[in-house]
Order: structure tokens, then C-alpha cells, then sequence
């Protein structure tokens, strides 16, 4: 399936339709700037409907002084339910950001800037998801959709693992826009650009191992791979590469024998040297989610939202890294190129 046309530098308050809806494994990415004198903004996944709309996540940072934290919550039949808070913000004012909402099974992941912010619980199903809508200080750049990607191989997919994700939730009172959440009033106008409900949601299967997928375009500074799955109970190793022609810019290997994360490269044919060090994060028989963000000088690699490794540069012709493989004693539910 296409991927949706991007909103390009959307005056506020927008809204916009998400075409096809929401599923397992679609990505949202909205980029911009926070202003300097941001008191909040906020990003909604909005349930539409000729009479009504219900907001899915209702994703809100919030600032006082030079301290801010972030708000989530979900608006159903007129009534906010219980937040969801975070401590900080990772989205500080006068910032440029990158925020990525990742659609998973059970909840959505929020990646800020290329590093896991937090999950949150789906309250509603996904498939009622059909706008987006954003307002506050902050000045919009671009909101972009990334359906999963289709891999290259074929076989009898398997069934997805599922995830369960826990989080703390605190009780909160209704707001608007000029005090705390949007009334339910501002809500109801955006029932005028109703759209078709998507089709109901069904899982996507899990991918056939070894796995491979195209990177459009290679994979350059700013980019990122996300892949979700679920470790064999009786693994040895497996690895996640980035590869270009003959050779390989980053091997990603968690050997469980060892208790450690290898990673090199394969260049020219030959093997450079292994790095080590950093710890092992990945268990036998436990579920993952492993974030690959490319920056000028290194890889950053997340695993389970935190960071762990950081790999500097051996192949520097980004543009001719254009195939993500995964392989060995693991089982891959999504993968977000």
C-alpha cells in the first residue's frame, strides 16, 4: 500500500485526514519547532464521525518556567479519562524536534528525536483513527505517514507476538487549550471534515526469517529502523544488518551463549574489528523492540527505549545502504523502515 502524501508546513490549528486509517506497524511523523514562548501544544489522533469525535491519544506538552512535562490522556463520549504523565519533556522550547508515533499492537510508542519517549496504552481501537490534528506554540515543518514495510521474501507468516506495556496513570481534571485539555466544544468541529471509516483492524502477520526489506532512498543521517519481535526460547543469536552491495555497515548480533552484543562491519569482503563492550539487553523467550537512529558520525542504537550502543561510521556512502536483514532464532512482528 502507497504511503500517504505528506501536510507540508500546515498553519495552526490543522487537521488532516489519515488515509486508510491506523494499523499495527504505521508510523506518524510530525516535525517542527517549538516556539520560545510555548505554554503547550498538542498532537491528537482523532476518532472522526459525522456526530462526534473521540480523540485516540491526545499527546500534550506542557511548560512553566523552564521546567515542562508531557500530558497524555483519551477523550471518549465527552469525558477525559485518567493521565498519563511524564516528569519531563524531551521537547524543550525553541527546540527543532522530530516525533515519531509508532503503532503497535497494544499501545502506541512515542520516539522523540530518535529516542523512545514512552508508550501508551490503547484506549480505543486504532482502526477508529482517521485525522490528525495539532495546535499550540509550535510552527509544523511536515507530517508524514510510513506504512510497514513489505518484505522481500516469501514464506507462511507467522502469528505476531503480542505486547503488553505498563504504565502509570494519574487522575485529571477536563481543560482547554488556554487552561489545560481542549474542551469537548473545540473538539466537535472537526466531525465537519468526517472522512469513511477505514476497514476494521486486523493484526499484521509477523515476517518470515531471514527477512529483508529495500530502504528507499538508503539510510542517511536523520533516518531510522525500528524492529519489534520476540527473542526463540532456546536462541543462540541472532542479528539485524544494514547492508549495501557486497558488504555489510552494521552487523547487529546479540549472542546468548557469550552474553554479549556484537557489533562490525564487512567491508570489502572482510570483517573488521568487533566491539563488545556495553552490556546485553536482550533475553531468551522476551520481546523487544530495537531502534537503529543514523547521525553523521555514528549509529545510535535503542533497545527497549533505552540506549545502549553507539556504533561510529565504517561505510560512509549512505545512500548505497539499502537493504535491512534480519536472521537467527528470533521472530520479527514489525518492522518500521
Amino acid at each position: 500500500m502507497a504511503n500517504q502524501q505528506p501536510h507540508l508546513s500546515p498553519k495552526l490549528p490543522f487537521t488532516g485526514n489519515i488515509q486508510g486509517g491506523l494499523f499495527e506497524g504505521k508510523t506518524i511523523t510530525v516535525t517542527g519547532r517549538v516556539l520560545a514562548g510555548a505554554e503547550r501544544f498538542c498532537v491528537n489522533l482523532v476518532c472522526v464521525t459525522n456526530t462526534s469525535s473521540d480523540i485516540a491519544l491526545h499527546f500534550n506538552p506542557r511548560y512553566s518556567g523552564n521546567s515542562g512535562h508531557v500530558v497524555c490522556n483519551t477523550l471518549q463520549g465527552s469525558r477525559w479519562g485518567s493521565e498519563q504523565r511524564s516528569k519531563h519533556t524531551p521537547l524543550p522550547r525553541g527546540s527543532d524536534f522530530t516525533l515519531t508515533f509508532l503503532v503497535n499492537r497494544d499501545s502506541y510508542s512515542v520516539i522523540v528525536n530518535g529516542a523512545h519517549f514512552m508508550e501508551y496504552l490503547h484506549r480505543l481501537p486504532v482502526s477508529r483513527v482517521s485525522a490528525i490534528f495539532v495546535d499550540g506554540g509550535v510552527e509544523i515543518t511536515s507530517i508524514t505517514f510510513q506504512n510497514p514495510a513489505v518484505s522481500i521474501t516469501e514464506g507462511r507468516p507467522m502469528q505476531p507476538a503480542k505486547q503488553r506495556y505498563r504504565s502509570k496513570l494519574t487522575r485529571g481534571s477536563g481543560w482547554n487549550m488556554q487552561g489545560h485539555q481542549p474542551h469537548v466544544s473545540q473538539i466537535q468541529a472537526l466531525a465537519a471534515c468526517a472522512v469513511a471509516a477505514p476497514p476494521p483492524y486486523s493484526p499484521q502477520p509477523a515476517y518470515v526469517i531471514p527477512y529483508k526489506t529495500v530502504i528507499q532512498g538508503g539510510f542517511y543521517p536523520c533516518r531510522g529502523i525500528t524492529v519489534q519481535g520476540c527473542v526463540n526460547h532456546n536462541a543462540d543469536r541472532f542479528d539485524i544488518n544494514l547492508r549495501y552491495n557486497s558488504g555489510i555497515a552494521l552487523h547487529f548480533n546479540p549472542r546468548f551463549n557469550e552474553n554479549v552484543v556484537v557489533r562490525n562491519s564487512l567491508i570489502n569482503e572482510c570483517w573488521g574489528h568487533e566491539e563488545r563492550s556495553g552490556g546485553m539487553p536482550f533475553c531468551r523467550g522476551q520481546q523487544f523492540t530495537v531502534s537503529i537512529m543514523c547521525d553523521t558520525q555514528c549509529y545510535r542504537i535503542t533497545v527497549n527505549g533505552t540506549q545502549m550502543f553507539t556504533y561510529n561510521h565504517r561505510h560512509f556512502l549512505f545512500q548505497q545502504i539499502d537493504i535491512l536483514e534480519v536472521d537467527g532464532n528470533v521472530s520479527v512482528s514489525s518492522v518500521v523502515v
